[in-house]
């Protein structure tokens, strides 16, 4: 048994809280996450810095769970648009996720902070996050969070790199998914309606990032009601059932139809006529010169500030496991029920089905007092990760 660990009545072995702290020095908690909190950590060798997620077992079973999804989706990933894994720890009551620190802040913060921003700038960002998109659905792995607020550049010099971040509600796709989970504006209708689903999803997401960039407005939006309420946010999904979204004028009048039409393909309601990531990497507005130079700095700046006041906008983005919200009781009219439209599986190949050893069975495998199995200290083996800043 390595020295510093213990071992439990049922042959586990965890890590001791020294066997962390001996080896990064933690600085404050920079924010507390739904599932998480997160710190810096300093590597007392290497004085490299890295980004610490602590997920605290006592908050229940949906935290250990997402916190052992996060760790087996990021051993398996080795992406230049994905943040790589340095270090996990488990200890009796806590997970330790070790994890590149992107210092390029926020791509919302960066157009905010732009002189010139037009369509090809957006196009550099949805490429690098289809990029990304495609390598997670080649290995069967549904992201199911993306949105504005996880899309990071990696250094402050070079805002060319831009990254995901987030895998806690990520999964396999290794048989029907049904499960309602994700950010509400950023819902795929098959989400919404409780049909099975699968990485589609994350197309459908990408089209609700490129919508915002473009315009500075999200596509489904209710003026009529406070956010995060029940009834804002049932209207937000009888309208994403329907797809009931527009290119509002003027917003969208100086925006190519190259643009218009990648949108409307990532933003299809049947998930089986979806363009896939793979797909959508060789549209013209991607791959070719359908992005417009022309400045859109002024007006998608001025909605960004409206719609998205950063504290406003931050505190609606909070990820959501559950049935769509029932009406609240009240003297407004009764919105109609969310219609069950029928949606055939996506058009991807069938994911080869888990064998007893493989990453999808180890993930999807529960211990029976409800806690993840252990996540022992491990330095990662693949190549190019715990660079240095």
């Amino acid at each position: 048994m390595p020295f510093g660990c213990l071992a439990l009545r049922d042959g586990r072995t965890y890590d001791t809280i020294s066997d962390v702290t001996d080896k990064y020095e933690f600085g404050q908690v920079l924010r507390a996450k739904e599932f998480c909190e997160l710190c810096l950590a300093k590597d007392r060798q290497t004085d490299k810095v890295f980004v610490c997620k602590k997920f605290l077992k006592k908050d229940g079973r949906k935290v250990r769970k997402a916190a052992k999804n996060e760790i087996m989706i990021l051993k398996l990933v080795n992406h230049p648009n994905i943040l790589q894994l340095i270090d996990t720890f488990e200890t009796r009551k806590e997970y330790f996720i070790i994890q590149e620190l992107a210092t390029g802040g926020d791509v919302f913060d960066w157009i905010l902070d732009q002189g010139n921003y037009t369509e090809r700038d957006a196009s550099n960002v949805i490429r690098q996050v289809l990029e990304a998109v495609a390598y997670l659905h080649s290995l069967n792995i549904v992201h199911r969070n993306l949105k504005l607020e996880n899309l990071m550049y990696y250094t402050e010099n070079n805002h060319n790199k831009v990254v995901l971040r987030d895998f806690y509600l990520s999964r396999f796709e290794n048989g029907p998914i049904t499960e309602p989970c994700g950010t509400p504006e950023y819902l795929a209708p098959e989400v919404v309606a409780r049909h099975r689903y699968g990485r589609p999803v994350d197309c459908w997401a990408v089209g609700v990032i490129m919508f915002i960039l473009l315009s500075g407005n999200p596509p489904f939006y209710d003026e009529t009601e406070e956010e995060n309420t029940d009834l804002h946010n049932r209207i937000i999904f009888c309208r994403i059932v329907a797809g009931d979204f527009e290119f509002d004028s003027p917003y969208w009048d100086d925006i190519s139809p190259a643009a218009k039409e990648l949108v409307c393909r990532l933003m299809e309601v049947d998930q089986m006529l979806r363009i896939t990531a793979q797909d959508a990497l060789f549209h013209e507005w991607i791959a070719g010169n359908g992005a417009s130079e022309k400045n859109l700095k002024d007006g998608v700046c001025a909605q960004f500030e409206k719609n998205f006041a950063k504290a406003k906008w931050r505190r609606s983005t909070s990820a959501t496991t559950g049935t769509p919200p029932p009406l609240p009781t009240s003297p407004r009219p009764v919105l109609p029920s969310l219609p069950h439209i029928s949606i055939p599986p996506p058009a991807y190949p069938p994911p080869s089905p888990p064998t007893e050893a493989s990453p999808q069975a180890l993930g999807e495998q529960e211990d029976r007092d409800g806690q993840a199995a252990p996540a022992h200290s491990s330095q990662s083996p693949r190549p190019g990760i715990g660079r240095g800043l």
